[in-house]
This record gives structure tokens, sequence and C-alpha cells, in this order.
């Protein structure tokens, strides 16, 4: 079965949010929130352009899943 989605983690970083892949080798980062998404929708398709994406287990036109981490409330 191939995957429909592509599942991001974004956190707090020491200076900038941070975006990682939980599905991919992509990380990337950016001053905000709009940034940081903007560069890993484009960090995720330069690391699939040209590839067999069935050959990766991924569906054509995956929709990207972002959780995000938040400081604790309490």
């Amino acid at each position: 079965m191939l995957r429909r989605t592509i599942q991001v983690r974004v956190f707090r970083g020491e200076a900038k949010y941070v975006a990682e892949c939980l599905d991919l080798p992509v990380v990337t980062e950016g001053s905000t929130l709009d940034e940081v998404t903007a560069n890993i929708r484009e960090a995720i398709g330069l690391h699939l352009e040209g590839e067999d994406l069935a050959e990766l287990g991924i569906a054509q036109h995956p929709a990207v899943v972002v959780t995000m981490e938040l400081d604790a409330v309490a």
C-alpha cells in the first residue's frame, strides 16, 4: 500500500523553526511558520524530483501532514 501522506514535525529550534520529515531524510528551517512551511514543501519537492514515488512507497501527489510541538502550558 502506498502512503498518501508525508509526515513532518515542526518545532522551535534555538533561533528558528525547524521542520523535519519523519518519512524522508529532509530537514529545513525558517524564521517564521510561513517560511518553514514553504521551505519544507520545496525541500520535499526537490528531494522527490525525478524519483519513482511508487518505488519509495509514496502515492502520486501526497499530502503533507504537519505536527507542531508547542511549549508546555503548565
